[in-house]
């Protein structure tokens, strides 16, 4: 299962409809939490995800609405005692901050927390599903963005398979050798499968425009980007670290983005159909305007053709 979980789509500060900041990503066997605000936990609750599904955590900066759901978060691993170790990325300017936080409140802790912070522009962190890469932003205060990259891969071919006469234990072995010798002759894995390109998930919060918003956004299946304002405030926009709609879903067309979510939207802002408007005159692709508690599935592969 590969899809996004939304828990908040609020900016700076809270609404009636929409909770901090908060985002949950499915992806195969790993769940990561990202940039976890306040009363994140409440909303896991609503989504059926538990503190035991996490694997991973991601804080992209230490701004409230990005990181005060993390003490009831950590609280909640130790209180339901999540057997397997939980990561944890952050800013390695904002350690201090990390400590206060996890040690907000007493409480007996037994949770083995992987604290693995983001110290450089471009760090790569190896999973079994892939990379999570970390690229630095642009906002007055230390922050990344993350992204997730699937290594490229085969799908093969059943009719190959067949015309060759390969079954059984030997397909496994094609696939793991890259070739095959058969009655006298090399079949390679190439002969009988077709490429299967890897699937990307980028996910870029509070931020001016900079080389780390395109390295991000770079051929993502999914894209989840802030679009704090509109463009009638791009001047505000550019003031503080920020991102309009219009400026967003620029990237996302000059990127490759195949579906497009805006979130994290100004409490300024009532009508979430004005990002819609501003954001379809740049992006043709697949548009979400994200609410809470929405679910959002990863797009099917890109397949390469047989023929």
């Amino acid at each position: 299962m590969r899809e996004l979980v939304v828990l908040g789509t609020a900016s700076q500060a809270p609404t009636r409809q929409r909770n901090h900041n908060g985002y949950l990503l499915r992806w195969d066997d790993e769940v990561l939490l990202f940039d976890p605000g306040e009363g994140s936990q409440r909303q896991m609750l609503h989504t059926g995800i538990s503190a035991t599904d996490l694997t991973r955590i991601c804080v992209t900066h230490f701004h409230g609405d990005h990181c005060l759901g993390l003490p009831g978060v950590i609280q909640r691993l130790s209180l339901d005692r999540v057997p397997h170790p939980v990561a944890v990325h952050f800013p390695a300017g904002g350690a201090d901050y990390f400590a206060r936080l996890r040690h907000a409140a007493s409480f007996y802790e037994t949770a083995e927390l992987a604290v693995e912070p983001i110290d450089a522009d471009g760090q790569r962190i190896t999973l079994t599903i892939g990379t999570l890469e970390a690229r630095r932003l642009r906002h007055p205060i230390e922050t990344y963005g993350y992204r997730l990259i699937e290594p490229d891969g085969c799908r093969v071919l059943p009719e190959k398979l067949s015309a060759y006469g390969i079954a059984g234990p030997a397909v496994g072995a094609l696939l793991r050798d890259g070739h095959l010798d058969l009655d006298g002759r090399r079949i390679t894995r190439d002969e009988v499968s077709v490429p299967r390109p890897g699937q990307r998930f980028a996910f870029v919060m509070d931020t001016g425009l900079c080389d780390g918003v395109w390295a991000l956004a770079e051929h993502a299946d999914l894209l989840v980007i802030e679009s704090t304002f509109l463009e009638s405030e791009a001047a505000l926009a550019a003031e503080v670290g920020h991102l309009t709609a219009a400026q967003a879903a620029r990237v996302a067309a000059e990127s490759g983005v195949r579906t497009l979510v805006l979130t994290h939207f100004s409490q300024r802002y009532t009508d979430p159909r004005r990002f819609a408007e501003e954001a379809r005159a740049h992006f043709t692709g697949e548009l979400v305007i994200a609410a809470d508690l929405m679910t959002v599935p990863v797009p099917p592969r890109r397949v390469a053709s047989s023929g």
